[in-house]
């Protein structure tokens, strides 16, 4: 299998490879050279970034509630 590299330095790691590796759009991948002298592109070890103080916030209403009742109970009525 090869791919050509662009003018950018960036090549196309073809799908049967993704597939093997699980690499979705994203996804960081490191580099290694081999002792025979060969690179090896692997996923990079999943290091969780912090969360951020509006993840927490994020979610989904589970209220059935309309939008006019919502804002009367807001505006205190």
């Amino acid at each position: 299998m090869s791919t050509n590299m662009t003018s950018k330095g960036q090549v196309t790691v073809p799908k049967k490879i993704r597939d093997y590796l699980g690499l979705k759009a994203g996804t960081p991948v490191t580099f290694a050279q081999l002792d025979s002298g060969e690179i090896a592109i692997r996923p990079a070890k999943n290091r969780k970034a912090p969360m951020s103080r509006f993840a927490k916030l994020r979610g989904r209403a589970t209220v059935r509630m309309s939008t006019a009742e919502i804002m009367a109970l807001t505006r205190g009525r």
